[in-house]
């Protein structure tokens, strides 16, 4: 196996994680372990709103709801999972206002680690 960066989960990101249904994690823990090589996942696209690729996602759609996992790689102590979460909103496929918000606490937190390190 290739070098791999740490993977740090920021606040509730893995216990939200464990707690989707069974078939989904898979997907997001594929795309972690190859953010974590330094490849991408061909689902992960980068979340609008964050200026660069450094913050992606990767959704997944089960059973008629749709799951998202962000992350960032843009810190060189490791990738930073900042949120998984199922998106509820009816309205459009953009990511509501509420998630962005814990979204960019945690990645303030990310970012004190990444300083500290």
């Amino acid at each position: 196996m290739p070098d791999a960066k740490p993977l740090y989960w920021i606040g509730s990101s893995k216990k939200d994680l464990r707690a989707l249904p069974e078939e989904v994690p898979d997907t997001f823990g594929y795309a972690l372990y190859l953010a974590q090589i330094g490849k991408k996942h061909v689902d992960a696209k980068p979340l609008q709103g964050f200026g660069s690729a450094g913050v992606l996602e990767v959704v997944e759609d089960y059973q008629g709801d749709t799951y998202r996992a962000v992350y960032t790689v843009r810190f060189s102590v490791g990738v930073f999972v900042l949120h998984v979460f199922q998106k509820k909103s009816t309205k459009g496929i953009g990511t509501p206002k509420h998630e962005m918000g814990v979204i960019r606490k945690r990645f303030k937190v990310a970012e004190a680690k990444e300083r500290a390190a």
